[in-house]
């Protein structure tokens, strides 16, 4: 029921309309009352009292009733049907809206699959509900109210005798919706889990080729296809046994009134119209009732449904901005950590005690093994996490004092993992500078060095890439969003192995503008290249989390420790490669 509540509260904004809606329905619902007190007056006046003069209007106001019924019928749920798409669509965009505020840490652990089945079908199961199964809920109740009032205006013992079977129908409902509910949860869930299996077959369809492995995931979706068979099964034997009960016990009332009803036609305590007319009446109550275990099969899935879309909303993002938080101006570009902690779990501190001072317009070098920290600490600039102790300041600010839009406008990233977007070149390159003239696209595209390759295909910069940029080399679209980042002008860049997918004649075209791009700005760089480590002002050799050295590349080389083995493994052989002058583009070492 706090699904429900949540829902009716979802509508309020249409509440307008519903009253339309709810007002035809009691006009709908008064004509019920209609057609049995015509049939009456037929059977009485007409065949028995003999006043076939009457036949004629009654018949044209029996169908002139059916008319007016069905015409309100069909706009009542026009109306409904209105509120429920504007309402899902509120929802659905609520939803997206809230999973674009979310935290890194939050996608950490949610899987694709189910956040794309809670957005989609969880959703639309919501939107059946409220389109349709309000619209009868709603409408059953005014039925089941006013026939009730007539039937025992028109015989009361007769009514209670026909009713005999109701409570033994109202337990049968609720023993099925108790029932039913977790099932419909675990089939929610289910079809979320069958969701992200496809999602991972499809993003991963090249390894899965690479490996062979199709059969093994078409096995691995035939079990999860299989369990969400199985819960539909389990479901589709409870409301199977469930709806004829209730059908059932509903049409015993009809037996009961042709036994008793007609006994008291026979004592003449009761004429044939008036039996007739409670039969008709009746039968508008039992239609109700036979639905009230289908409404409750509907409500039941609704409130699965529900329960899993408002887990995603009612899921706070960890990295939100204070209230009254300051628009970062243009900054400078310095950057500090003082003192900072920060650990992805709560438990284990991936950074302990860090402290950096990066004055504006200095390059950075980040170097040590995997798992010494490097991502995490740039992960920490734009807010993707905050910090756990300390904090990371801006020009002197808080990075948590100001709004993180303003606080990432200053920062171009160009991260390892290359994403690119279903749309053309130029809107990748200008993705975040939506606005940006075609003049200032051609300029970031030539300073990545990727403008000869785009002018050389047919559309140029209107060619649309595939899903995730295919159809480009890697280096191909390492460069446009090198590009992308670049067009930014951002004071502050970020670049996580920004040149690993590139060979090395490509990577020295790049490391070219970079060098140029770098001037005036504060680089933070995560490299594996000889040539970055060598022009940066700063080198931050890292170990479980701390800084174990600092310094520049000669005076670390100088002095033992781990910048000169991780240098004599990795980059001495790049040293051997490179000639006299420094201008022959070296081999990554291995």
């Amino acid at each position: 029921m706090g699904i429900i509540r949540r829902l009716v509260v979802q509508v309020r904004p249409y509440y307008g309309r519903i009253a339309w809606s709810v007002a035809m329905m009691f006009v709908g619902t008064a004509l019920v009352a209609v057609q049995p007190m015509l049939i009456q007056q037929a059977v009485d006046r007409v065949f028995q009292g003999g006043e076939w003069a009457l036949l004629f209007p009654i018949a044209l106001a029996i169908v002139l009733a059916t008319v007016v019924r069905a015409a309100i019928n069909y706009y009542e749920r026009i109306s409904m049907e209105w509120v429920a798409q504007r309402t899902i669509y509120d929802l659905r965009n609520a939803v997206y809206r809230h999973l674009q505020t979310m935290s890194f840490s939050f996608y950490d652990k949610a899987e694709t699959g189910q956040l794309m089945s809670r957005a989609t079908a969880d959703v639309e199961t919501l939107r059946r509900f409220l389109s349709f199964g309000v619209l009868r809920l709603v409408g059953s109740t005014l039925t089941l109210v006013v026939v009730m009032v007539l039937l025992f205006s028109m015989n009361w013992r007769l009514t209670l005798v026909s009713l005999a079977t109701m409570p033994v129908l109202i337990g049968a409902v609720w023993h099925f919706a108790t029932r039913v509910r977790p099932r419909y949860r675990l089939i929610q869930e289910q079809l979320g889990d069958i969701t992200n299996v496809l999602q991972e077959a499809i993003s991963g369809v090249r390894v899965v080729r690479a490996y062979a492995q199709e059969e093994r995931e078409i096995e691995r979706f035939r079990r999860e296809n299989q369990r969400y068979l199985d819960l539909n099964i389990a479901a589709v034997r409870l409301w199977a046994f469930y709806f004829p009960l209730m059908a059932l016990l509903g049409g015993l009332g009809s037996t009961v009134i042709l036994w008793y009803g007609g006994s008291q036609v026979v004592r003449g305590e009761l004429t044939i119209g008036q039996m007739v007319a409670f039969q008709t009446l009746l039968m508008q109550l039992i239609m109700p009732i036979r639905m009230i275990g289908w409404l409750v099969n509907m409500a039941t899935q609704a409130s699965a449904a529900g329960q899993r879309v408002y887990e995603v909303l009612d899921t706070a993002p960890e990295v939100k901005e204070k209230p009254g938080a300051k628009v970062l101006q243009r900054v400078k570009g310095h950057v500090r950590f003082e003192d900072v902690n920060f650990s992805y779990d709560g438990k284990t501190e991936v950074l302990e005690g860090l402290s950096l001072d990066v004055p504006a317009g200095q390059t950075v070098a980040l170097l040590g093994a995997t798992g010494s920290g490097k991502s995490s600490i740039i992960n920490l600039i734009p807010r993707f996490y905050d910090v756990t102790a300390g904090r990371v300041t801006v020009d002197g600010l808080d990075i948590r004092d100001v709004t993180l839009q303003s606080l990432r406008a200053n920062i171009g990233i160009v991260l390892q993992e290359t994403f690119l977007f279903s749309a053309s070149l130029k809107d990748n390159i200008a993705y975040g500078q939506s606005y940006a003239k075609e003049a200032d696209i051609i300029a970031a595209a030539k300073a990545a060095r990727i403008h000869e390759f785009i002018v050389s295909l047919p559309a140029g910069y209107d060619t649309a890439v595939g899903e995730r940029g295919v159809g480009l080399s890697g280096g191909q679209k390492q460069r446009v969003a090198i590009a992308r980042a670049l067009l930014m002008n951002p004071r502050i860049l970020i670049l996580d192995e920004a040149t690993s997918s590139v060979d090395t004649q490509t990577e020295h075209l790049i490391q070219q503008a970079l060098h140029v791009l770098m001037q005036n700005r504060t680089t933070f760089v995560v490299a594996q290249r000889l040539s970055t480590i060598k022009r940066a002002d700063q080198i931050i050799v890292l170990k479980d989390g701390r800084v174990i050295q600092r310094g520049r590349h000669e005076e670390l080389l100088l002095t033992d420790g781990v910048y000169q083995e991780i240098y004599n493994l990795q980059f001495r052989s790049q040293e051997d490669g490179i000639g006299i002058g420094g201008e022959r583009p070296c081999a990554e070492g291995r």
